[in-house]
């Protein structure tokens, strides 16, 4: 097996294997969500480089669609506002860029979703703390051991590996379950 695609390929069917003991976690925060959404709250989601492209594309497919054609659901990503992430950047810290939307923008009754390969992501581990302040419910979405944000989330969904690609790989995977879990909570399958 010289090529690198099927070493990625036997990489990524190993883990795959590996993720049969998260369903009940993410069928649970699968229904969290659908009752925040039930009860008019929204759900932002964050994150950095590849794991910002998840919050993005995550939050599409509530605005937008994921399998049927239904009315849009509430979601943002924190970390698309390039304004507001280069002022709070540059007038605070780095650390504050999602914490301080996250003040401005959730109310008691939201969710966070926080994705972190590492689970140690200075401003990622902020916007947590700003959450659970507000109220918010936070479920983290991690890697590797699940870090910091582990332990100060409501709930997390850690994926057990150290590669960071085959960790937003299973990143995608179970974003996409968590908006089809949605969508049947919702009676919109």
């Amino acid at each position: 097996m010289n090529s690198l695609f099927l070493r990625n390929l036997a990489e990524h069917q190993q883990l795959m294997n590996l993720l049969h003991d998260l369903d009940p976690a993410i069928a649970e925060a699968g229904q969290q969500l659908a009752k925040v959404l039930t009860q008019g709250g929204k759900i932002l989601f964050c994150g950095n480089g590849g794991s910002a492209a998840d919050s993005q594309h995550l939050a599409a497919e509530l605005t937008g669609r994921f399998i049927k054609d239904r009315r849009p659901l509430a979601a943002i990503a924190l970390n698309t506002d390039t304004s507001a992430l280069t002022c709070i950047a540059n007038d605070y810290a780095f650390e504050q860029v999602f914490a301080r939307q996250l003040t401005a923008l959730a109310r008691s009754g939201d969710a966070l979703v926080a994705i972190s390969t590492s689970g140690n992501s200075a401003n990622v581990l902020r916007a947590v703390e700003a959450a659970k302040a507000a109220g918010v419910y936070t479920l983290g979405l991690l890697g590797r051991d699940g870090g910091q944000l582990r332990g100060l989330c409501d709930a997390a969904i850690v994926v057990p590996h150290q590669v960071t690609a085959r960790i937003q790989e299973a990143h995608i995977l179970i974003g996409h379950t968590l908006c089809g879990l949605i969508e049947a909570e919702l009676g919109l399958d």
